[in-house]
């Protein structure tokens, strides 16, 4: 099975965000498979990183840049393909860009599931990947 994590998937679990971190921890067993994994694009590690850099944190942004270097992580480019359905996705769902780009990149890079806190993405996903969402007070 591969995962890919919106940025604020990865933002709770790097910075223990509750009420979403535990839930989200737990959530990860169903990817210790050897099989499974989890995707990632630059575009994560660009919203994951600014907190820490406009703010002075160099232990933040070193966690942030330690978690995407770890082993089992995929990062998946930004290609033509994933910026024409990021189009098409926002123009027929109103979606702001940088969650078209990363629900265009969780499809083309071929998850299965897409992990998010925004439900407002699982029309847009229908019938194409699964939405799993975490949002607050679950």
């Amino acid at each position: 099975m591969r995962a890919y994590f919106d940025s604020c998937i990865v933002i709770y679990l790097i910075e223990k965000r509750q009420p979403w971190h535990g839930v989200i921890r737990n959530a990860l067993t169903r990817l210790s498979a050897p099989d499974s994994a989890v995707v990632f694009t630059d575009l994560n590690r660009l919203e994951c990183r600014v907190l820490p850099i406009a703010a002075g944190m160099p232990g933040l942004l070193a966690d942030y840049d330690a978690f995407f270097a770890s082993d089992g992580l995929i990062r998946h480019g930004l290609h033509t393909d994933t910026f024409d359905l990021a189009t098409d996705l926002r123009a027929r769902y109103r979606l702001k860009t940088p969650d078209a780009l990363h629900l265009a990149a969780a499809i083309t890079a071929g998850c299965d599931e897409f992990w998010t806190n925004d439900r407002r993405l699982e029309d847009a996903a229908a019938g194409r990947i699964s939405v799993v969402t975490f949002v607050k007070g679950i």
